[in-house]
């Protein structure tokens, strides 16, 4: 059987001269902002001309463009290389912001003829702003396109072995770095969302919680000290908490050593490279943190990419939507959980 995999990830600017319209397809998403067009158009329009200078900035510290989609395409090769064994899996990388989008690899994968797709996000922890979008943008070019193929949609992982073992092997070598300085604090940061996002429904923050006490567990640090905080806020909008840089604010009047661990980015990309390596190492030492280690994303380590390939050998070829439990794995009053698979209880 010929199994297309679809990895989606965020997408980034290629040069700096596609900053401004990378901004307006993120701006323009109705999973971002909800007004009808021309509503939404016209605000996006107005965003990414405002904020344009500032991310073009931003993207000069890490080379001029996001290194998003060289990284994508090394665990693509990974995770094909780790499939070979286990039968005929060739795989894909749609990004939603910027190119390859979803447009031009519906063509290449129907090109491919598969016998059955499977599309796996590079977002563990479901939201409707991140796997949500990427699979309704995936269906639209689809039908566009005619590819009429099986397809199922692994929707989340956020406590898959594979993914939870991973992050504490990279983990544990920088806390023991940190513990050289004292008794360090990992902070768990995870892109924020803003409030009304988690009231209305979105299992996301709920499972980083998960993600996060898989990882403690099986760290079994004694007496570990560590919070969840949410960073990359933008608007006036009140977010999730709490906020990454008074994490580091509060660290700091503790004179604490921190291990920063980007707990729900699996690529490095802007807000990793930029945000947690730059702004806030600066932050940190300006507040008198005594050491400040920051873990790398889970990339192409190979408990990782083992991870997802159980992820696509495990997932039966009837099922739609399917959690890494094959099951729905969000409890019922996260409504905005587009699984319906139950278990027996």
């Amino acid at each position: 059987m010929r199994t297309a995999v679809v990895l989606f990830n965020l997408g980034g600017p290629d040069e700096l001269a596609s900053v401004k319209p990378f901004l307006f397809n993120l701006f323009n998403d109705a999973a971002i902002i909800s007004l009808p067009n021309p509503f939404r158009w016209l605000l996006a329009k107005c965003i990414s001309s405002r904020r344009a200078a500032k991310a073009r900035g931003i993207y000069q510290k890490i080379g001029g463009k996001s290194p998003l989609l060289e990284l994508t395409q090394a665990q693509a090769n990974a995770l094909e290389q780790e499939l070979k064994p286990k039968g005929e899996y060739k795989i894909f990388v749609s990004m939603r912001y910027w190119h390859p989008m979803s447009g031009t690899v519906v063509k290449n994968v129907k090109h491919y003829a598969p016998d059955r797709i499977i599309l796996l996000p590079l977002y563990p922890q479901f939201s409707t702003t991140t796997t949500a979008s990427s699979f309704a943008d995936w269906d639209e070019a689809a039908k566009h396109s005619g590819l009429e193929v099986p397809t199922t949609r692994i929707c989340c992982y956020p406590t898959q072995r594979g993914l939870i073992a991973a992050h504490a092997k990279l983990i544990r070598d920088s806390y023991w770095k940190a513990a050289e300085h004292g008794k360090p604090r990992i902070l768990f940061s995870a892109h924020g969302l803003p409030e009304k996002c988690i009231a209305g429904g979105d299992p996301y923050q709920w499972q980083v919680e998960k993600t996060v006490a898989a990882i403690v567990h099986v760290l079994a640090i004694h007496e570990i000290d560590y919070a969840i905080c949410y960073q990359s806020r933008v608007g006036p909008l009140k977010w999730i908490g709490p906020a990454t840089e008074e994490e580091i604010i509060r660290a700091g009047a503790a004179r604490t050593p921190v291990v920063v661990v980007p707990v729900a980015f699996v690529s490095e990309h802007s807000e990793t490279l930029v945000e947690l390596d730059i702004d806030y190492r600066r932050l940190a030492s300006e507040c008198g943190i005594p050491d400040y280690q920051r873990v790398a994303a889970l990339g192409t380590e190979k408990l990782f990419i083992e991870g997802l390939a159980a992820l696509c050998v495990n997932t039966g070829a009837s099922e739609a939507v399917s959690s890494f439990e094959k099951t729905r794995y969000c409890p019922r009053n996260f409504d905005k959980c587009i699984c319906t698979e139950t278990s027996d209880d």
